[in-house]
């Protein structure tokens, strides 16, 4: 049974970028030196699949969201990103994943931009609609025979013989096992819970249907791309072919794409051709950003399971790490391979709001300044 506190796919789950992007947010290197090599290589195994994971339940389950296995660029907008879009996708190619480096002319070809000095292209990632692909799986849930209930937040968890009691506005659930999956949209449920990671607000914008021969410009190979700046931007085309950009936005939701100016401003300095082109619609949501940029999965009661962080990866992680929690719910002796960590609360977590701001702030500073 779901409990969730609005409607389905409500938050960022149907209101993000339509990115399905394979991996973790640190190199392999780094998951290896700070997890040991056989966690590890799970993780980034488990990381690593998962859009193989998205594009077979969507498959299995004939759900029309626009999906696309087009593969996804990480594009370097200054030259001293380069070496490490260099060592990433290295590290990568060790492991046998299906990636590889783009010097600068290829990838102002597969961009339609001549902004980057290069990227790593890699052919496992993909695109889809996240508000169709999230309402076809909340379907087949219920084909499978799962309660899904909307506008049903969970207001009090407690303790109810060996298991636990999620109190709503409208009745209680008893349930021998519970999963926390808030990310973004964490709040006191859990003592400390929402203090572990940032809910950053993500905005995109997206434009009328281009014409033809406008579109065909921009990411002709039809990949998916975000930037690998300090401040992140990232886009993609969709089936009407309609731009779709988006990056840190104000710290709050947005109502029209005229409230990321800035982003549609960049867009054109990208693609000049985009000049009088109409922005019809802007929205944002929220993401969960974890410390060291890895989910965390909890477990801090018997029974009692919690897993969010997705640091912008939650089509695909979201998706995989779902199935791979509640495999291990039904059978305690599944192995995990994520690890179990105690909840660490952020310190000066009440300022996330002007911490974000200064980050963003700064970061487009050194962006514009080329530092």
């Amino acid at each position: 049974m779901l409990c969730e506190a609005g409607e389905i796919a409500e938050g960022a789950s149907g209101r993000n970028g339509g990115q399905v992007n394979p991996g973790l947010k640190p190199d392999p290197d780094a998951i290896l030196a700070s997890y040991g090599e056989d966690l590890g290589l799970r993780m980034l195994r488990l990381a690593g699949g998962a859009p193989d994971l998205v594009f077979s339940l969507i498959a299995r389950h004939r759900i029309e969201c626009e999906a696309r296995r087009c593969g996804m660029l990480r594009a370097a907008t200054h030259p001293r990103l380069v070496p490490a879009v260099q060592r990433t996708a290295e590290q990568y190619q060790r492991l046998g994943a299906p990636v590889e480096y783009l010097p600068r002319t290829a990838i102002a070809e597969a961009s339609g931009t001549d902004r980057y000095h290069g990227a790593l292209l890699d052919r496992r990632g993909g695109a889809v609609n996240p508000l169709a692909f999230a309402h076809g799986l909340a379907r087949a849930a219920q084909a499978a025979g799962a309660v899904l209930h909307g506008q049903s937040r969970v207001l009090s968890l407690t303790r109810a013989g060996g298991g636990w009691s999620a109190d709503c506005a409208s009745g209680s659930v008893q349930a021998d096992s519970v999963l926390l999956a808030t990310n973004g949209y964490t709040d006191g449920l859990w003592p400390d819970l929402s203090r572990t990671l940032v809910p950053v607000f993500s905005s995109i914008a997206a434009t009328e249907p281009l014409p033809a021969s406008v579109a065909g410009r921009i990411l002709p190979g039809g990949q998916v791309l975000w930037e690998s700046g300090t401040v992140t931007v990232y886009y993609r085309l969709d089936a009407a072919r309609r731009l779709l950009i988006g990056g840190r936005g104000p710290m709050r939701e947005i109502a029209a794409a005229t409230d990321i100016a800035y982003i549609l401003r960049y867009a054109r300095r990208l693609w000049p051709a985009l000049e009088g082109v109409a922005w019809t619609h802007g929205w944002s949501g929220q993401l969960g950003i974890t410390r060291d940029h890895v989910p965390h999965l909890h477990n801090p009661e018997p029974g009692l399971w919690i897993c969010l962080g997705y640091n912008g990866r939650g089509v695909a992680l979201g998706t995989a790490l779902g199935a791979h929690v509640a495999a291990r719910i039904a059978d305690p002796a599944a192995p995990l391979d994520l690890p179990v960590s105690r909840l660490r609360p952020i310190s000066m977590h009440g300022f996330w709001r002007l911490g974000v701001r200064a980050v963003v702030a700064a970061g487009r500073l050194r962006d514009a300044l080329g530092i």
